[in-house]
């Protein structure tokens, strides 16, 4: 199939557009829903499937699902997901708010295979997207190219990618081998072979470093790690229930509203709340192995904190690392043969997001309340971002105590769009096929495709 047309595209299948599909099924009416395409990359839906370690929680409460916030009676609930496969009792009677990761990844795939109306299909990469205009200079849609050589038109579509993986210029040069960030962990570890002793260098002081810190000494039984970092040591995030109101829905709107030196304070005040630290029980956990590694003097374990690393190549057979004492200016090397990095993510919007503004003219991505792109000029079609929008709808835009309530926000702002629409205004091609469905009632623009195998 070369080229398709669909009303709404979505894409990326990860927890803000599963959100969204769902409340497309519920609040959407039946020509839009079952116009409307997630595309996934993978061959299947997965959380975070780098870090989806055997003993990993999640730090966010299992009601802050892919729609309680917004409907606490959708059958897509996280609790009706656990009476599905038979475990509601047990995890009741464990008496905690945070379930497993590998949980919350199976929820998500669960989700996907239980829904009727949209589509979802996956191995579908896109590689760019342009902005469709008529000969009035209209904006009426988007073309999206994917990796296979076929296109995607649609008239609305959603971004919802996550950002690129960060990788400090200091770790570019070296070898692939020789370097794996924690968004790859667990399937680039797994290739290595377990008796090897490796000398292990773990780059970063957050949840992320600290949980590969941790699964490495399993991982390779035979390693010695040192963790690395800027920071004067590993530390708890701040998690009072005063600075988690701003983790709110509710907080969204006195967020966007703010003057920006208003913006900026609260960003930096919730910082620690989300960014550069660890939960307690992870803390706990390294502290107590790194006592143990100390009384039994095996010396394995090392922490070097208060460094920065200055430059990092590969000699011969190991990587040298340079690092720089923030303390006192002083120099050492540091030579092992894999490094871990926990660096996160970049902050600046996704490539493919970039792409599309130079494609758009637009010297800054912005969008509004309701997460949809600012766009100059006429318009009859519309973008929508998810999961990017931190500097302006708050500290808690990526995670998941957002998705449920935004992903209906989002919904009825096209719905409205939809209301608002003329057959008139609404251009060729998408909008002959949407002046019919409001006519008629009828599917939109293609038949529904099955979904393929995972």
């Amino acid at each position: 199939m070369n080229h398709r047309d669909v009303e709404l595209l979505a894409i990326g299948a990860g927890p803000a557009n599963l959100a969204l599909a769902v409340a497309l099924e519920e609040l959407a009416p039946a020509g839009l829903a079952t116009g409307s395409l997630v595309i996934e990359q993978a061959d299947t839906v997965a959380w975070q499937p780098g870090m989806l370690l055997p003993e990993a929680q999640s730090q966010v409460s299992f009601l802050k699902d892919l729609v309680t916030l917004r409907d606490p009676c959708s059958r897509f609930s996280f609790v009706n997901y656990l009476h599905s496969v038979g475990r509601l009792s047990q995890f009741i009677n464990m008496g905690s708010l945070w379930p497993y990761r590998l949980e919350i990844s199976d929820y998500f795939k669960w989700v996907a295979d239980s829904l009727t109306r949209v589509r979802l299909e996956y191995a579908r990469r896109c590689t760019a997207v342009e902005p469709l205009r008529d000969a009035e200079g209209t904006l009426t849609g988007w073309l999206t190219r994917l990796a296979d050589g076929s296109t995607i038109r649609s008239r609305y579509l959603v971004m919802g990618i996550g950002r690129d993986a960060y990788i400090p210029d200091e770790f570019a040069g070296l070898p692939a081998r020789r370097v794996i960030h924690s968004t790859k962990y667990i399937q680039r570890i797994a290739e290595l072979p377990k008796a090897v002793p490796y000398r292990v260098v773990v780059i970063g002081g957050a949840q992320s470093a600290a949980e590969m810190f941790d699964a490495v000494q399993s991982d390779l039984p035979g390693c010695h790690p040192t963790m690395v970092m800027r920071s004067i040591g590993l530390k708890t995030y701040e998690n009072s229930q005063f600075t988690n109101e701003l983790y709110f829905p509710g907080a969204v709107d006195g967020f966007f509203e703010a003057r920006p030196e208003a913006r900026e304070q609260i960003l930096k005040e919730m910082h620690i709340t989300n960014y550069s630290g660890l939960n307690p029980a992870t803390l706990d956990k390294l502290y107590n192995a790194l006592y143990l590694d100390r009384l039994t003097g095996k010396g394995r374990l090392r922490v070097v904190t208060m460094h920065d690393v200055t430059s990092a190549r590969e000699d011969s057979d190991e990587v040298i690392l340079e690092l720089t004492d923030r303390r006192t200016g002083e120099v050492e090397e540091l030579r092992c043969d894999l490094v871990l990095l926990g660096t996160g993510f970049v902050r600046s919007m996704p490539s493919l997001v970039r792409g599309l503004a130079d494609a758009l003219g637009l010297e800054r991505v912005t969008v509004n309340r309701t997460y949809k792109l600012d766009i100059p000029g006429p318009a009859t079609a519309g973008c929508y971002l998810q999961g990017v929008n931190e500097a302006t709808h708050g500290i808690a835009d990526s995670l998941l105590s957002m998705q449920a309530v935004r992903a209906g926000e989002i919904t009825d702002d096209i719905l409205a769009a939809r209301a608002g629409d003329s057959p008139e205004r609404l251009g060729d091609g998408l909008g002959e096929a949407l002046a019919g469905e409001l006519a008629e009632n009828a599917p939109v623009l293609a038949a529904p495709v099955p979904v393929s195998a995972n």
